[in-house]
């Protein structure tokens, strides 16, 4: 499906700043109605998770895990336990974020970085992981820039069993492809996620430009031409999946107890190990978000 050329926006810094911020091109709404987060899972000693000399860090990090604030998507935040799962994946652990063992890792990835080797997560730790991540995004590099992305002019319908609930989505055909072959791997490899057919399907895929203006202004939560201008739905690159969702919140609501939900499910946690291999990465503060780095946006 050809699609007619649009007019690129003026106003590349404008650019930048969405593109950094948020993945969506407007900032993350705040929750709406509080519902108790899932009870965290317990920190039983993993093999090799016990290392002496790193029990204060272990016992510091504990404490903040739920109670430290901060904003490193620009949204404040109580507490780092959402992004642990990206933390242990970045420092190439599986001890727990409480452990001495997750305290002794975070340090030599300090080390390679240059940062204190105390092992404590802190914010200098988190603007590092927030720009590795980030960078990892070639829209978010385009920002940088000062360049909007394209807007796709050739798309693809997904089948409507890979929308999620039947809903109709489009995506270029590589990333399309990418995505066939993804979602048949982890349905092969965890039994968790095949077992429920919403698992991974499409909640949003391309989006044009001035269908993204109306829904900000039928919403009336956002700057309609911030994200009319430069959303990375408008690429076909990006894509919004089913990960999961916690009770009494869509399966793209930003309140905080939804994402914590989401991180915990097997198929969030399949997609941070495996999702590259794809080439899919993701936007950390949403963690249903993932973009398609096969081609250039």
């Amino acid at each position: 499906m050809r699609l007619p050329g649009l007019p690129r926006p003026a106003g590349p810094g404008l650019a930048a700043i969405v593109l950094l911020t948020a993945a969506t091109g407007c900032a993350p709404a705040a929750p709406t109605s509080p519902v108790a987060a899932p009870s965290a899972p317990p920190a039983a000693a993993l093999p090799g998770c016990e290392r002496p000399g790193w029990e204060a860090a272990a016992r510091a990090n504990a404490e903040s895990l739920r109670t430290r604030p901060g904003a490193p998507f620009g949204r404040q935040e109580i507490g780092w336990e959402i992004y642990a799962p990206l933390f242990q994946r970045e420092i190439g652990v599986a001890c727990p974020p409480e452990s001495e063992g997750f305290a002794a890792a975070l340090a030599a990835w300090q080390a390679e970085r240059k940062l204190p080797t105390d092992g404590v997560v802190d914010d200098a730790d988190f603007l590092v992981l927030k720009g590795v991540t980030q960078e990892r995004r070639p829209i978010v590099m385009l920002g940088v820039a000062g360049v909007c992305p394209e807007t796709a002019d050739e798309i693809a319908a997904a089948r409507p069993e890979e929308g999620y609930g039947g809903k109709p989505v489009w995506l270029r055909p590589g990333a399309l492809h990418a995505y066939r072959r993804m979602v048949a791997a982890a349905r092969a490899e965890a039994p968790e996620i095949a077992a429920d057919p919403r698992n991974l399907t499409i909640f949003s895929g391309y989006r044009s430009p001035s269908a993204d203006a109306a829904r900000c202004q039928a919403e009336g939560n956002c700057d309609g031409i911030v994200r009319a201008t430069c959303s990375p739905h408008r690429t076909g690159l990006a894509l919004d999946l089913y990960v999961g969702q916690a009770p009494g919140y869509r399966p793209d609501s930003s309140a905080d107890p939804n994402r914590l939900h989401m991180t915990r499910t097997a198929t969030y946690r399949w997609l941070l190990a495996n999702a590259g291999r794809f080439g899919f990465v993701n936007y950390p503060f949403e963690p249903w978000h993932w973009e398609w780095t096969g081609e250039p946006p």
